[in-house]
């Protein structure tokens, strides 16, 4: 997959308004792979929901999301499985991790789909990520920003064309947002892959290509 866009898009919670330049919803807006976007918005603006609706997750919107030349709303369920095992992973702001295994086992549940990391790629990450000692330990006694560092290596852990990150460091201090920068950024170089990073407006330590607000 090269490109995600986005056409005319709104949420049915929104009414309906002008377009403005820079902004999401109602306009046309192409994402790239190999480049990475900041989305920006105060909270309850619908930050999530984009997200959602490009995960497929969600479908109460109007206008139109293209992978590629393909709209969305014509992938079947096979399709979309396809999809979000080998084209877009997602960090979502809820984590979705499961409170009652544990740190290996979460993120193993993912890479087993593909193996598309190596176990010791996968102990590397951990490592790096200073959860090490964690790595037997039930996610659900772990704090929120532990369980971000889980998270985000978990979403690393398949092949992807383009990530989605929903507030992917609210709960982390300095260090390990600097940390988990540089993880990120090498998987993206290495894979030549986009991002689209939603904030309430911290663009953290990345670089980006294009910034708008929703």
């Amino acid at each position: 997959m090269d490109e995600l866009r986005t056409s005319k898009l709104k949420p049915f919670f929104l009414p309906d308004a002008a377009t403005a330049s820079g902004r999401i919803w109602f306009n046309d807006i192409n994402f790239r792979k190999g480049e990475s976007y900041l989305i920006s918005a105060f909270s309850g603006q619908g930050k999530s929901s984009f997200l959602s609706f490009i995960f497929g997750e969600r479908v109460d919107y109007t206008g139109d999301i293209y992978f590629d030349s393909r709209e969305i709303k014509t992938l079947k369920k096979t399709d979309w499985q396809n999809v979000r095992q080998k084209n877009i992973s997602c960090v979502f702001q809820g984590l979705r991790l499961f409170s009652e295994l544990t740190t290996m086992e979460n993120i193993q549940l993912k890479n087993k789909l593909t193996e598309y990391k190596s176990q010791e790629e996968i102990d590397c990450m951990i490592e790096q990520s200073g959860l090490q000692d964690k790595k037997n330990e039930k996610t659900g006694r772990l704090s929120f920003g532990q369980q971000q560092r889980i998270a985000i290596i978990r979403a690393l852990c398949q092949p992807f064309d383009f990530i989605l990150l929903d507030e992917p460091f609210s709960h982390l201090d300095e260090q390990n947002i600097e940390i988990m920068t540089e993880l990120i950024t090498k998987e993206l170089k290495h894979r030549k892959a986009g991002m689209l990073l939603c904030s309430l407006g911290n663009g953290y330590l990345f670089s980006y290509n294009e910034k708008y607000k929703i």
